[in-house]
């Protein structure tokens, strides 16, 4: 659809339902505006934040049957 024939097609209409849609556009503006801008991830940013304990890749007790 054109921008002409947007125009028309919203001008065509009773007032009450162009007031909708000027209501809509002004959301959909407010919409937008609102998504915040994800930042660059940076290599080696939680280096330092995560501990592992010693024993994280030994067996568990649980599973001794198991094995």
């Amino acid at each position: 659809m054109t921008d002409t024939t947007l125009k028309l097609e919203i001008n065509s209409l009773p007032k009450e339902m162009r007031a909708e849609v000027a209501d809509f556009v002004a959301f959909l503006k407010t919409k937008s505006k609102s998504k915040p801008k994800l930042k660059a991830r940076e290599f080696g940013f939680a280096k330092g934040k995560i501990k592992l304990s010693p024993d994280f890749d030994e067996p568990l007790e649980d599973f001794n049957q198991y094995m």
